[in-house]
């Protein structure tokens, strides 16, 4: 256990770049990756702001280092099974972390100085398609197509005013019960039929895509393989 230090009466865990970077993290699941300044940081750490430089060179570095924190927490496709399981149990852990992190979406392919578990989690994807039989350049199309659609599918979800339950079911309402139904007919049904129904999710709806996708992988590597 690493001694803690005391400021103002509290204790806390020595200043070091992982705890600031848990911190940066910390605050931009609150308030959003647009706000987040080394003032704030200093202040969600309770130190001065120039403290944070002796651990982190820069707000570039500090950024770089968030996202590679996020990465580490996606599971990377297991080596123990067939590479479509594999993609889809990744491709799962993926979206539960980004929901948790929203305002990484925009980011987790824009670092240009990537880290160590950003890379780590780029190689296994690779490896994982590489060993399933896929030839680079289908790798490509794969890992492109799959994370096309689990980065666009955060970004929905994490803009959704509600995903489930009975907030969506009375938002749904809301927005249905004034319109005339005979003018939008289809919107009408499916908010009734469907999204203000019990047990309606709009997070599974993820695992339906996905789904698609990977059999659709799946056939075309079977008809090149005829």
């Amino acid at each position: 256990m690493q001694p803690s230090t005391k400021t103002g009466g509290r204790s806390h865990t020595p200043l070091s770049a992982a705890r600031i970077l848990a911190g940066a993290i910390d605050l931009a699941d609150k308030i959003g990756i647009e706000q987040l300044t080394i003032r704030r940081l200093a202040i969600q750490l309770e130190i001065k702001p120039m403290t944070i430089y002796h651990h982190v060179p820069n707000k570039q570095a500090i950024l770089d280092g968030m996202i590679d924190c996020v990465f580490s927490e996606i599971s990377r496709p297991p080596e123990d099974t067939d590479w479509k399981t594999a993609m889809r149990s990744r491709s799962l852990s993926a979206r539960v972390v980004l929901a948790r992190h929203p305002w990484a979406v925009p980011m987790m392919e824009s670092r240009t100085s990537p880290g160590p578990e950003t890379l780590r989690h780029h190689d296994a994807v690779i490896g994982c398609l590489r060993g399933g039989g896929f030839s680079v350049e289908m790798t490509a199309h794969a890992y492109a197509l799959i994370d096309s659609y689990l980065y666009g599918f955060a970004i929905q979800e994490a803009n959704l005013p509600a995903t489930g339950g009975k907030q969506l079911a009375d938002l749904a309402e809301t927005i249905i019960e004034p319109l005339p139904a005979d003018r939008y007919p289809h919107l009408t049904e499916l908010a009734t039929k469907l999204i203000m129904q019990p047990g309606y999710d709009f997070r599974a709806e993820f695992e339906f895509g996905l789904d698609l996708i990977l059999d659709s992988l799946e056939a075309t590597m079977t008809e090149t393989d005829l």
